[in-house]
């Protein structure tokens, strides 16, 4: 049955002493809400007449009443009668057949609270206290759902044919799976144009960090338009760098000093720490490599009897751990340690660590790449003293640095 004719005169005069008394426009019962509602049943008349020309009546095909659903918009939640056909082959454009919010302001804003972090729960109360109506777990989840399409072009958009740095770390969560608690790892690739400014690369989700997966990760990127890397720093996974020469082999690879410190201090008792972190501080900021090898011996003297595990460990790894002494200092910075990634992880977890474990990988995945989103839209400005990184580059590696004056 068809609503009666809408009075506008009438509309107005109400909504005009409705204000007046301080009632609220929008939200449960809101002044507009008539007008949305009387708009939107017009609009659904018109495309069900402009679905119904002569060649689906030529087929037999002829209305078949209303429907009803009941809809959420920042103007309040109402019933909307939604018209029919026989054959069922009528597709409403402006309130789709499944669709129950009609509020693009309204879908933003959960968006935008979902990727700060904030629980459902809590966006439900938020919602519900704004506009009067309360969204299902179901809802809420669809409209999460709207961005998978957009992660799936940014997981596949094209990237520049040469990155100067490159980082790469995982971070690890928990994911329900078939009714278990399982482990995931998203693998995170951080990377600084010609330009000097940061971007993200790729984010990847795996069972867990091995280098097998990165060299999926690396391959990806290269088929991605990834020519050539410069220099990457990486944790001290085994197979790791042979993963990257593998993919680019002409990449200069760093081993993270401050991954190998943490390690070594796991095997240091409380009361000699201090001691033994103030020598090793010694090795790592000397000014050449033959100063840290020296500085190193030196302490070997001292603690190696005690601690010979750490120091055959600093012996295994010290070709790419010391790699950025051949560096002037302002790329040193730059290169030896993975800070600049763990720094990002810091701020995607704080988004996350209200969440216990993940329903899906997707649901993973969203959350993330929504909160990235709010992080790279940041990175404009080129990262340190690239000026001075820049020609330092463009001297060392010359074509491959691809470094103009106009970069910087």
């Amino acid at each position: 049955m068809k609503d009666q004719k809408f009075d506008l005169d009438a509309f107005k005069n109400d909504a005009k002493e409705r204000l007046r008394r301080g009632e609220p426009a929008s939200g449960k019962e809101g002044v507009f809400q008539p007008l949305l509602k009387q708009m939107l049943q017009e609009i659904l008349q018109a495309e069900m007449d402009g679905h119904m020309k002569e060649k689906e009546r030529s087929t037999g095909n002829r209305r078949n009443g209303n429907g009803s659903k009941k809809v959420k918009s920042t103007a309040g939640e109402f019933e909307l009668e939604t018209p029919r056909d026989r054959n069922g082959t009528f597709e409403p454009q402006i309130v789709a057949k499944r669709q129950v919010i009609i509020s693009e302001e309204l879908e933003a804003k959960v968006l935008r609270l979902y990727s700060k972090g904030v629980s459902t729960r809590d966006i439900c109360e938020l919602i519900e206290d704004t506009y009067g109506f309360t969204l299902s777990a179901t809802t809420l989840s669809s409209i999460t759902d709207r961005v998978i399409p957009m992660i799936r072009e940014w997981q596949q958009r094209p990237l520049e044919s040469i990155y100067c740095f490159v980082w790469m770390d995982a971070l690890h969560y928990k994911v329900r799976e078939d009714g278990k608690v399982v482990s995931r790892a998203v693998y995170n690739i951080l990377g600084v144009n010609n330009k000097g400014v940061k971007d993200l690369l790729g984010m990847y989700v795996s069972e867990s960090e091995g280098a097998r997966f990165w060299l999926q990760v690396l391959s990806d990127l290269k088929a991605r338009g990834v020519e050539d890397i410069l220099i990457s720093s990486i944790d001290n996974l085994k197979g790791f760098k042979e993963a990257i020469e593998t993919t680019f082999p002409a990449t200069d690879v760093q081993s993270c000093i401050v991954h190998q410190i943490r390690n070594t201090l796991k095997y240091i008792p409380y009361k000699d720490s201090r001691e033994f972190l103030k020598d090793l501080r010694v090795v790592y900021q000397a000014i050449t490599k033959q100063d840290a090898e020296f500085n190193l011996d030196l302490m070997e003297e001292k603690w190696g009897k005690k601690y010979t595990p750490v120091f055959t460990s600093w012996r295994n790894n010290w070709e790419q751990l010391s790699n950025y002494f051949k560096y002037p200092e302002p790329i040193r910075r730059i290169m030896y340690t993975t800070n600049i990634i763990e720094g990002f992880h810091r701020q995607v977890r704080k988004i996350t660590k209200t969440k216990g474990a993940f329903t899906s990988d997707m649901a993973l995945l969203k959350l993330i790449y929504l909160a990235t989103q709010n992080m790279i839209e940041k990175w404009t400005a080129p990262i340190g003293n690239w000026g001075l990184v820049a020609s330092q580059l463009d001297i060392i590696f010359g074509e491959r640095a691809r470094i103009t004056i106009n970069s910087f």
